[in-house]
Order: structure tokens, then C-alpha cells, then sequence
């Protein structure tokens, strides 16, 4: 079963106190990027996979998707999900459901979008949950999601060196060595899975979806401009964007 850390109290508290917690979609960094990769969502059926707050869910909705489904594991991030109103259009077509992403089984040719936003990194058979997505998908329909990059969770042993030039950088040791990985963020023992880049696209590739755009995330000009501090992603790629289709 997938590690439930969003439910612990003291991760839960440190989440919310992130800006994409507090600020929703704008509040993170890769959206725009993220959302360039998004296929048209006027009446389209949509699952998101890790659905946390509900942002997307939302968002989708009101950008005219016909129904909007949001699966998460941790119950504290669909009681916030649940929040919002949802008698007022287009909130009513969006709808939440506790699940676990491992043993989650998604209808058949049933959705135009399967999306997912940092979330499959914490999965052990992500090779079994792409087969499903695949299945889940309509011809010509888009599978759309954001990981950690695996440059990012490949060290076992994570620390700050410094290059040549004074500036810090991420050693990559324990790259090509796959597997779980132990972390303290916001919580000790949070339990993701290093996956490299190759693993990662050819599993898409196996499910027979095809990729149509891979993104190395990095901070615009302006972004930099306007929040200085995202200086340190360009030392190496935090997240990866992809948008596959079947």
C-alpha cells in the first residue's frame, strides 16, 4: 500500500503552509509549464491522480470539463478538497474519492485526461498504474503528470556540494541504483521510489502510449525576476513534465 504521509499530523501541518498549498495553482512554479502541456478540456472526462486540495479539479472544471475525478489516499486532503461549495456550478461536477493509487482501477475508455501533479514518485508499481491509465484513456486521450526528477531523487544520501565556480550542486550519486528512497521533509520517513529518466519514459513507452512533450523544469526569466530564490533549480531540474497519448 502506498505510504500515507499526508495524513500525519506534522507532514500535514508543513504542507499547508507551502505556497502551492496556500495559493493553489498559482502557487506553483511549474503550472504554467504543466499547463502548456494540457490537451483542451471543454467537455472533457478527467481523473486526477493525487488529487490533494483539489486545485486542478476545480480549475478543470472551470475551464468546462464535463466531470472531473479526484482520487487521493489521504483523507485529511480530501476533507480540504470538500471544502469549497459544491452545489454551484461547475463545482457539482467535480467529485472525490479516497483511493490507493497501487491497487486503484480506473473504467475502461472512460476519460480524455488522466492528469497527475507530484505524485507518482511515491508509487512502487507505477509500470502496473500507467498499464491502467492506458486502458483508461479513449483513443487520441492524453496522459498528463509531474514528478519529482529523478536527477532529484536519485541520492541516497542527499547533501550540497559546491562546483568550481561557487555555486551548489547536486551530487549525483546513486543515480543508476532504482529503489526506495528514505527522506526527511516536512516528516521524517517519507518513502519515495528513484526511478531513472529511461525507466520512467519507457515505461509510457511499454504501455504503448506515446510521448508527445518532455519537460526538464526550470524557472523562466521572469520568474527568476520576480522570485529570486528559484536561483537553486537551475542547478539541476527539481521536476518532470510529460504529456503522453494513446
Amino acid at each position: 500500500m502506498t505510504q500515507n504521509i499526508y495524513d500525519d499530523d506534522a507532514f500535514f501541518a508543513g504542507y499547508a503552509q507551502l505556497p502551492r498549498s496556500q495559493r493553489g495553482l498559482a502557487g506553483a512554479p511549474e503550472w504554467p509549464a504543466l499547463q502548456a502541456l494540457l490537451p483542451p478540456l471543454a467537455g472533457a472526462r478527467i481523473a486526477d491522480l493525487g488529487c490533494g486540495y483539489g486545485w486542478f479539479c476545480r480549475w478543470a472544471a472551470e475551464q468546462g470539463a464535463a466531470r472531473v475525478l479526484g482520487f487521493d489516499v489521504s483523507q485529511k486532503m480530501l476533507e480540504r478538497a470538500e471544502a469549497p461549495p459544491r452545489d454551484n456550478p461547475p463545482y457539482d461536477r467535480v467529485f472525490y474519492q479516497r483511493a490507493d493509487l497501487e491497487t486503484l482501477r480506473l473504467p475502461s475508455l472512460s476519460f480524455e485526461l488522466v492528469y497527475s501533479s507530484l505524485t507518482l514518485h511515491y508509487l512502487d508499481d507505477l509500470a502496473g498504474l500507467v498499464r491502467n491509465v492506458r486502458a483508461a484513456l479513449v483513443p487520441g486521450g492524453r496522459f498528463v503528470f509531474s514528478i519529482e526528477h529523478p536527477l532529484f531523487t536519485a541520492p541516497s544520501a542527499p547533501q550540497w556540494a559546491r562546483g568550481l565556480d561557487g555555486r551548489r550542486c547536486w551530487p549525483l550519486n546513486d543515480y543508476q541504483r532504482e529503489g526506495e528512497r528514505i527522506t526527511d521533509w516536512l516528516a521524517p520517513g517519507v518513502r519515495k521510489r528513484h526511478r531513472t529518466l529511461a525507466t520512467v519514459l519507457n515505461l509510457l513507452i511499454d504501455a504503448e502510449l506515446a510521448i508527445a512533450r518532455a519537460v526538464e523544469w526550470a524557472p523562466t526569466p521572469q520568474q527568476l525576476a520576480q522570485q529570486p530564490e528559484l536561483d537553486e533549480e537551475l542547478d539541476r531540474p527539481m521536476l518532470l513534465l510529460v504529456s503522453a497519448q494513446r
